[in-house]
């Protein structure tokens, strides 16, 4: 299967199913229909690591002004996944903000450093907003004063992750050819933000309002 992404110590679950190649062709299909929406989620094949390193840089330079209305991605769980917890749409607005709703279950970035708990240094874990999953912990956070919660990894058997465009919340231009690994809940399929190369680390760059935080 032509998805790049990396971990560290085999924490994040890779999803392969048979029909992948089918699905990814589709999506790069749409992606091209679509090209005049610079909003609408895009899913590219990757590309290599160092396409995935040269476009996720941006996360290291990126300013406020480049983030300041976050970035509409359109997430949509993979709907040919039997994820554990499933809800109309009518259940997930109720229970989730408006804003809340757009990230987890749009897919849509928020503005940087809007969410306390990019700055959060206290013990605890962190779950999935959607479902209560425990996804990560505090003792894999690691500080970056980019404005969004960093994680060297996950919780084992937490995340999954899906294939997706240039995010203009990066500072990356939304018609570069690049590919980006979206991660999301693996129980409920809401989206948590990407796997990117900021510095030397490949971190979780995780959306605030996808969390909910626990003190140990």
């Amino acid at each position: 299967m032509e998805l790049v992404a990396r971990c560290r110590k085999n924490t994040t679950i890779y999803r392969c199913t048979e029909d992948a190649n089918l699905r990814l062709n589709q999506r790069k299909s749409d992606m091209n229909q679509a090209s005049d929406n610079p909003t609408r989620r895009r899913f590219l094949t990757a590309t290599g690591m160092a396409a995935l390193t040269a476009g996720t840089a941006s996360c290291v330079n990126a300013d406020t002004s480049a983030a300041n209305n976050g970035a509409a991605r359109f997430y949509q769980p993979d709907r040919s996944y039997a994820y554990e917890v499933r809800r109309t749409e009518a259940e997930w607005r109720s229970l989730l903000t408006p804003a809340d709703y757009k990230i987890l279950r749009e897919g849509h970035t928020e503005v940087q450093k809007s969410s306390p708990l990019w700055q959060e240094t206290r013990d605890g874990t962190y779950a999935c907003k959607g479902c209560d999953l425990k996804a990560y912990d505090s003792r894999w956070k690691t500080p970056r004063d980019k404005g969004w919660v960093f994680f060297y990894h996950s919780d084992p058997n937490a995340v999954m992750t899906d294939i997706d465009g240039p995010n203009p919340a990066y500072g990356m231009n939304p018609r570069q050819n690049i590919a980006l690994t979206e991660v999301h809940c693996r129980r409920c399929g809401s989206h948590f933000g990407h796997h990117l190369i900021v510095g030397n680390d490949a971190l979780h760059c995780v959306n605030g309002a996808s969390l909910n935080f626990k003190t140990a």
